[in-house]
């Protein structure tokens, strides 16, 4: 089974660290291929709108390059604002799993409520709305951010690690705030709101004495579970794969977006969903 896992930022060091993360649960019968954007292909890291719009580019350029070379069993997006997941599957029959999904699932599972401690502040309207979308409004209580930047977790300090494991404590046995206690509600459980924070998972579960969900360790073991189970992205509606239009002056498709350069050059033969994107 071969999983791409894809960080649709620039840091190569950052996407060794999550592919390690990834390996230590895929099993050996599990081959993580682990890929990031050339820089200038996406960004440095995810930590604004503007960086996921060209994460989620990266995300789409990354998924053709594997189905043209034959493609993967699924595919992780690591990146917990999930950015091209809706795309991506839109490109393959396979399962597409989002970071930010998965640890949400799993951590409602592992406890009634949790709490999402990430990066930055700025970040945590995403966090929200990936909550809402994933109807887990009920089950998540609390946003915390370490105000720590995205690239600082490549090498990450004792410091950054302190600094995490305060924000999982205050999440876990908060004060009460308010007259309903709803700002300061406890949880059982603790997402970690980034991709970068993979091999910290571990250690702040065992300093914490809690579950904490790594989204890297989630999305895989996930991922993999469903192509065992044979369970592919479905391809009605929403996900069917996107329409085909011919620009007026070329033959290119839009949604395929074949260069001239690439269009004279031969291509293994496409997956049968992707097939469906070339102008044959």
């Amino acid at each position: 089974m071969r999983i791409l896992l894809i960080n649709p930022n620039t840091s190569r060091a950052m996407t060794a660290t999550i592919a390690a993360a990834a390996r230590e649960v895929a099993g050996a019968d599990a081959e993580i291929v682990a890929v990031c954007p050339e820089p200038g292909r996406g960004p440095a890291a995810v930590e604004s709108h503007v960086d996921e719009v060209a994460a989620a580019a990266a995300v789409v350029e990354l998924v053709r390059a594997d189905l043209a070379t034959g493609g993967s069993d699924a595919y992780v997006l690591a990146c917990f604002g999930d950015p091209g997941l809706d795309a991506a599957r839109e490109l393959v029959e396979v399962p597409v799993i989002g970071i930010a999904e998965a640890a949400m699932h799993v951590a409602a599972i592992a406890g009634r409520r949790f709490a999402i401690v990430t990066t930055l502040g700025r970040t945590l309207g995403r966090a929200r709305d990936l909550v809402a979308r994933y109807g887990m409004d009920r089950a998540c209580a609390q946003y915390r951010a370490v105000e720590i930047p995205v690239l600082a977790l490549e090498e990450p300090d004792e410091h950054t690690l302190a600094r995490i494991e305060r924000e999982c404590r205050a999440a876990l046995d908060p004060p009460a705030v308010g007259a309903s206690g709803a700002a300061g509600d406890p949880v059982d459980a603790i997402v970690l709101g980034c991709a970068g924070m993979a091999d910290l998972c571990a250690r702040l579960s065992a300093r914490v004495d809690a579950p904490v969900i790594d989204g890297v360790a989630a999305a895989v073991g996930l991922a993999i579970g469903m192509a065992r189970m044979g369970v592919r992205t479905g391809s009605r509606g929403e996900y069917a794969p996107p329409p085909v239009r011919k620009h007026p002056r070329n033959d290119a498709s839009i949604a395929s977006d074949v260069s001239s350069d690439a269009a004279m050059t031969p291509h293994p033969q496409p997956r049968a969903r992707e097939a469906m994107l070339w102008q044959m």
